[in-house]
């Protein structure tokens, strides 16, 4: 009912371009942007407020209603919900609020994370990647708790930013069906073979929308075990992931040359 309303007033705001009508839109969905800005929550918690996380996600909100075209077949609460996703991500990654020592760190840990999957053809263990960094497993779990919040930013990135073309956001054929199946089936295939306590913080952290902290309680291990915990998981489904939506990304370039 709330969709139908809400295309009701897209069309009417198509013809008039009356700005109460754009508000009204806006208004109804408003817990779209609150839903994307909780989602990625933990991306952004220790250093910034939610409020102005939420304020840039109604700018974007406000600009996919400027922006939408119904005639191309695609829901408008798909396509907001991307751009609002889009622009929070992008947001939280333009703050810099996280320290360049921990960036770094994500950093190398990524690549080290990246080279070791392809090479071993599995995700590497804690004491691999401790040896290829050169540095003890102790001082590898301490990185990993702190570096939590920007690898999993980094893991977003990854699986939202060839989205936010509009081309590909509202285009809604058969095969952008396809292939939004195809993405969500190597995305169950990459959690399914996660260990039994990273899939417990990654189906807490995205469906539940929980804090690191309350996730914590409900497994029973402090937070700053859960950030490791789900800093490891991001590693591994982003190295399982990243070459199915690059080789994606790239055809698409390549079917519009």
């Amino acid at each position: 009912m709330e969709g139908s309303v809400t295309a009701a007033l897209l069309e009417e705001y198509g013809m008039s371009r009356d700005m109460a009508v754009r508000n009204e839109i806006v208004l109804k969905n408003l817990g779209l942007v609150r839903a994307c800005a909780l989602s990625l929550r933990n991306t952004y918690v220790r250093y910034g407020d939610t409020d102005d996380v939420i304020n840039e996600g109604v700018i974007a909100l406000m600009d996919a209603i400027e922006s939408f075209d119904p005639t191309k077949g695609a829901k408008f609460e798909t396509y907001a919900s991307l751009k609002i996703r889009g622009a929070i991500i992008d947001y939280v990654r333009k703050q810099d609020w996280v320290p360049r020592p921990v960036r770094k760190f994500a950093r190398d840990l990524d690549n080290a994370n990246t080279i070791l999957y392809n090479q071993y053809d599995r995700v590497p263990t804690n004491a691999e990647l401790a040896d290829y960094l050169d540095i003890s497993e102790e001082k590898l779990l301490r990185g990993m708790a702190d570096a939590s919040n920007t690898v999993t930013l980094s893991f977003e990135e990854l699986l939202y930013e060839d989205n936010f073309e509009e081309s590909a956001v509202q285009a809604d054929g058969t095969d952008s069906r396809l292939m939004r199946e195809e993405l969500r089936g190597v995305i169950a295939k990459a959690i399914d073979s996660l260990k039994e306590k990273e899939r417990q913080v990654i189906t807490l952290y995205y469906y539940k929308s929980m804090k690191y902290s309350d996730i914590a309680k409900v497994i029973g291990v402090s937070e700053s075990r859960v950030c490791q915990i789900n800093t490891k998981a991001m590693l591994s489904l982003k190295a399982a992931l990243e070459p199915y939506i690059k080789g994606t990304a790239a055809n698409r370039r390549e079917e519009k040359l």
